[in-house]
């Protein structure tokens, strides 16, 4: 393997672990926003918030030149990753 391959490949596992790290730091903090809309008796979900979630994924995506159906099906994922652990509470 190339020194170059090698080097991107590592770079790529740093992204990797930056993403799941980011991840991670969004369910935690969707408990703490189930927490906070268990307190203020608000329901936990809330699917126009969520929609307005992906809208806002999808049109980042285009400006930043990337598939914003693709994005947009990464963050149905998300959403419904952070659902669960809301909904775990």
């Amino acid at each position: 393997m190339s020194a170059e391959l090698a080097r991107l490949r590592a770079e790529i596992e740093r992204i990797d672990r930056a993403l799941i790290a980011l991840i991670r730091e969004r369910v935690i903090t969707a408990r703490s926003t189930a927490a906070a809309k268990r307190a203020a008796g608000i329901p936990t979900l809330d699917p126009p918030q969520e929609a307005e979630v992906i809208r806002r994924a999808a049109a980042l995506a285009r400006d930043a030149g990337l598939p914003a159906e693709d994005v947009r099906d990464v963050f149905w994922k998300l959403v419904a990753l952070t659902r669960a652990a809301e909904l775990d509470g």
